[in-house]
């Protein structure tokens, strides 16, 4: 497991290869992996936007914005936790991923900014 904390914002990763999902010989390596964001501040906070800088070995970079996470824009509380999962696909089966979230603090109406740990991506196939 991966996990930072930035502005009072703890975002663990835990990342997994989906075997069942993956088809080697088609250059296609399935990641799962699995967040927590527990809102360690005073203030209750909303996740507007996320950023992710994926890196695929041979393959290079390729940066994803968008709003919120898996179709959401979730408010937490203070002591608060929220919990999803997703997927990348990468095409050699090695690489990284890290990223940002944007929150607002509902109170100061403040925006700011928590680093998502970067985490490595190594399929089992290449692990022997």
């Amino acid at each position: 497991m991966y996990s930072a904390i930035t502005n009072n914002i703890r975002i663990s990763v835990f990342p997994e290869y989906d075997v069942k999902n993956s088809f080697p010989a088609e250059n296609r390596f399935v990641f799962r992996y699995n967040i927590t964001i527990k809102n360690l501040g005073n203030d209750a906070v909303k996740l507007h936007k996320r950023r992710w800088l994926i890196y695929d070995l041979g393959f290079g970079f390729t940066e994803v914005n968008g709003d919120g996470v898996i179709g959401l824009t979730p408010t937490l509380e203070p002591g608060e936790e929220f919990n999803y999962f997703s997927n990348v696909i990468l095409r050699s089966g090695v690489g990284n991923m890290q990223g940002s979230y944007l929150f607002e603090n509902l109170l100061t109406k403040e925006t700011f900014q928590s680093d998502i740990p970067k985490f490595n991506l190594v399929s089992e196939v290449l692990c022997n």
